[in-house]
C-alpha cells in the first residue's frame, strides 16, 4: 500500500517531504504529487496520472490538495482517502455545499484531520458535511488553524493507523 499526498495551492510537492518522511518512518510507503496550479477540478488528471497502482493507492493531501484527491475519489475508488484541512469554503462564507457535492460519490473509507480554528473550515459546518460521506472519521485539533504542522506527529501516528486498518 502506498499513500499519496498532494500539497496545498501555496505549496509543491517538496512542502509535502516531512509528510513523506515521518510516513516512511512509520513503515508506510508514501509518496508527494505535484499538482498544477489551476481550478482543482483540471488538476485531477494530473493527480490521477501520478499513482501508479490503483489496488494500492490511499490518496490524499492538504487543503486544495486534499480537495483535488476528493474530486478524485469519488471517480476513481482508492483504498482509502485522506483530507488534511480540507478547505470546506473561502473564509468568511459559508456557503459548503459546492466544495462537497462530490462527496456523497467517495465510497472508500476517509480521514478528515483539521483544526478547529480553521478559516477554510468553519468546525460546525465541517461537522455537518461530514455526514455526507459513507464512511468518514473525523479528527479535529482545538485552537489549530489551516495547517497542522504543530500537531504533525499526531497527524501521521493517525494516518498509518488508518492505513493500517486498511489493511496496509
Amino acid at each position: 500500500m502506498r499513500v499519496y499526498l498532494a500539497h496545498g495551492a501555496s505549496g509543491t510537492a517538496a512542502s509535502m517531504r516531512p509528510h513523506v518522511e515521518g510516513l516512511e518512518r512509520r513503515g508506510v510507503k508514501a509518496q508527494a504529487v505535484e499538482l498544477p496550479k489551476r481550478r482543482a477540478e483540471a488538476a485531477v488528471p494530473v493527480y490521477e496520472a501520478a499513482v501508479l497502482d490503483w489496488s494500492e493507492a490511499v490518496i490524499g493531501g492538504h487543503s486544495y490538495g486534499g480537495r483535488v484527491a476528493s474530486l478524485l475519489a469519488a471517480q476513481r475508488r482508492p483504498l482509502g482517502l485522506v483530507l488534511l484541512s480540507y478547505p470546506l469554503h473561502r473564509p468568511g462564507q459559508p456557503e459548503w455545499r459546492p466544495r462537497t457535492d462530490h462527496w456523497p460519490k467517495i465510497d472508500c473509507p476517509v480521514l478528515l484531520l483539521s483544526g478547529e480554528a480553521d478559516p477554510f473550515a468553519s468546525i460546525n459546518l465541517l461537522r455537518e458535511a461530514v455526514g455526507h460521506l459513507p464512511q468518514a472519521q473525523l479528527v479535529t485539533y482545538p485552537r489549530l488553524r489551516h495547517g497542522l504542522q504543530p500537531v504533525l506527529d499526531d497527524v501521521l501516528d493517525r494516518v498509518a493507523a488508518f492505513v493500517s486498518d486498511l489493511g496496509g
